[in-house]
């Protein structure tokens, strides 16, 4: 029987032998499902966080996975849905997700096969960097925004205590390799909630510079960065915590992180205007 792929991505993990459970050819590719696998997925819900890069290796032969997807089998019928073509949501009776490898040529496989998954441990490392760095530069920018931009009492905190203009406002966003990119909205809706969306977009420049100043302040101790994770499956709830002194920030998240501020320390940001509704942050981990 099919089972849910158990998920290694936030366990330091770098190889990993596992069994096939299922192969599906395309015409010019292979879709490969094992029972575990160190290998992050991009998600067809929240794609922020790439795939991870790296290799499979079958009957001693190592090939490339030319990309990692989320899949949904249908236990009835053993159908494989890739990505868009989910037609449920996680948890529904009948249906397991799994973690599809998808390898860019026709290859023969048999369930039961056992295979060797690989990272590219470098490139998890650097979207794990700027993932982390994003967190941190949107609590920055909420407490630079609380400090001085709502004129009214808002709902929603984040993990400092602070109005949790990322929350309210994210759009977007997007992790690259020691980079993340937020994009937020300051419409109407935002305005009536109380926040004060012309100044911010005219103090742009200062409040920049109130974040970076901010960043450079909290990132000057090592702090650790947990996941926890409230299963083993894809489908599992998890949860990222920053020890920042005596306070434990956590958010839902399924990307991979550091373990430690010790990685991060020299991170800057760049804000942006787009229009007058729009504004972009760049966060960057500089070496």
């Amino acid at each position: 029987m099919i089972t849910a792929t158990k998920t290694f991505f936030c366990h330091d993990m770098t190889t990993l032998e596992s069994v096939v459970q299922l192969r599906v050819e395309g015409q010019e590719y292979t879709d490969v499902v094992v029972e575990s696998t160190p290998f992050h997925p991009v998600s067809h819900i929240w794609p922020d966080h790439p795939a991870d890069r790296g290799w499979m290796t079958i009957d001693g032969n190592r090939m490339d996975v030319s990309d990692c997807l989320v899949g949904a089998i249908e236990l009835a019928t053993s159908e494989l849905y890739v990505a868009e073509a989910i037609p449920v949501k996680r948890d529904t009776e009948g249906w397991v997700f799994v973690v599809v490898h998808r390898l860019s040529q026709r290859l023969a496989l048999t369930q039961g096969q056992t295979v060797t998954l690989e990272i590219d441990a470098d490139y998890q490392a650097s979207l794990s960097r700027g993932h982390s760095a994003g967190h941190i530069a949107s609590l920055a920018l909420n407490k630079v925004l609380a400090d001085k931009y709502w004129r009214k009492v808002a709902d929603r905190i984040d993990g400092l205590g602070h109005y949790d203009f990322n929350s309210y406002a994210q759009e977007q966003s997007e992790v690259l390799p020691d980079r993340c990119v937020d994009l937020y909205r300051l419409g109407k809706t935002l305005k009536k909630r109380g926040l004060n969306t012309a100044d911010v977009l005219s103090d742009i420049v200062e409040i920049e510079s109130a974040v970076n100043t901010l960043l450079t302040h909290w990132l000057s101790q090592p702090s650790p960065i947990q996941m926890q994770l409230e299963g083993p499956y894809l489908t599992s709830s998890r949860f990222w915590h920053w020890n920042k002194c005596d306070a434990l920030v956590v958010m839902p998240c399924g990307g991979t992180h550091v373990t430690s501020t010790s990685s991060i320390s020299k991170t800057q940001i760049k804000l942006e205007t787009i229009e007058s509704t729009y504004i972009r942050m760049h966060t960057y981990v500089i070496h």
